[in-house]
């Protein structure tokens, strides 16, 4: 599914054109180009039933947009919703938004402190 749903990111031109940093797991790595993408695993995984696993997993992943300014981080979120919510192709059976947020990165000097617009994405996926 991770491979996956960073290729479909990356196969979009509106995503591609904001997220000039570029799509990564879990990092982004430390003086790379904003605005750029950040995805997390955050829960979920197979269903069961009695006779042990369906196949399908159902997993929340994060993915944080981070920008110079709100705009930039909430321009690059609004291109990753209009793309990933109803979104259904490959091994994924439906992906939905289910929640948003707005805030800054911590520290000292905040002149250089990025925004990041998150969304929480609901995946269905049977690979």
């Amino acid at each position: 599914m991770e491979e996956e749903l960073r290729t479909v990111l990356m196969g979009s031109a509106a995503v591609t054109a904001l997220a000039i940093g570029g799509v990564h797991w879990v990092e982004r790595p430390q003086g790379g180009a904003l605005p750029a993408l950040v995805l997390h695993l955050v829960g979920g995984g197979e269903g069961a039933t009695l006779a042990g696993g369906d196949g399908l997993e159902v997993c929340r992943v994060q993915v944080d947009a981070w920008g110079v300014t709100p705009g930039e981080a909430i321009r690059l979120r609004r291109a990753v919703t209009g793309l990933l919510h109803g979104y259904a192709g490959g091994g994924f059976r439906g992906i939905f938004e289910d929640g948003r947020r707005l805030d800054q990165a911590g520290g000292t000097n905040e002149e250089q402190r990025p925004f990041r617009a998150s969304v929480d994405l609901v995946t269905n996926w049977k690979g």
